[in-house]
C-alpha cells in the first residue's frame, strides 16, 4: 500500500483553532479533521495546503510554521499528514466542503471526535498551546 501525502492546516485565532466536520457519508464521515487535503503529485506540501485552503474555505493562509509528520494508517489507506501552524488572512471564510466550519477553543478541542491521524497535532497543541 503506497502512502497518500496530506497536508493540514492548524488556523490560530484569538485562542480558538479552525475545525472541519468530514460529510456524513464520506470516508471518515462526521469526524473533525485540520483543513487541507491531498498533496499532488510533484507538488510542493506549502503550495498544496494554500491551494487546499482555497478550494475548501475560498481563503488565503500564512504559514508560520511546521508542526509534525505523522504516518497513519487506516484500514483504506496509508496517509502522511503534515500539518502547519497558520494564520487566515482577513475575517471571512466560505465552508465549501464540509458537513460543518467552526472555531473550536483550544481547550475544547477534546469535546469533538478528531480522525485518528490528526490526533498527534491535537496532543501537540494540547502541550504548545493552552497556557
Amino acid at each position: 500500500m503506497g502512502v497518500i501525502a496530506v497536508v493540514g492546516a492548524v488556523i490560530l485565532r484569538e485562542g480558538r483553532i479552525l475545525g472541519a466536520k468530514r460529510k456524513e457519508g464520506r470516508t471518515l464521515g462526521g469526524l473533525w479533521e485540520f483543513p487541507g487535503g491531498k498533496v499532488e503529485e510533484g507538488e510542493d506540501p506549502l503550495d498544496a495546503l494554500t491551494r487546499e485552503i482555497r478550494e475548501e474555505l475560498d481563503a488565503e493562509v500564512e504559514v508560520l510554521g511546521e508542526i509534525l509528520t505523522v504516518v497513519h494508517e487506516y484500514d483504506f489507506a496509508r496517509i502522511e499528514l503534515t500539518t502547519f501552524q497558520c494564520e487566515l488572512r482577513g475575517d471571512r471564510f466560505t465552508n465549501k466542503e464540509h458537513e460543518e466550519i467552526r472555531w473550536i477553543p483550544v481547550n475544547e478541542l477534546d469535546t469533538v471526535e478528531w480522525t485518528p491521524a490528526d490526533l498527534p497535532t491535537i496532543e501537540w497543541i494540547g502541550r504548545n498551546l493552552i497556557e
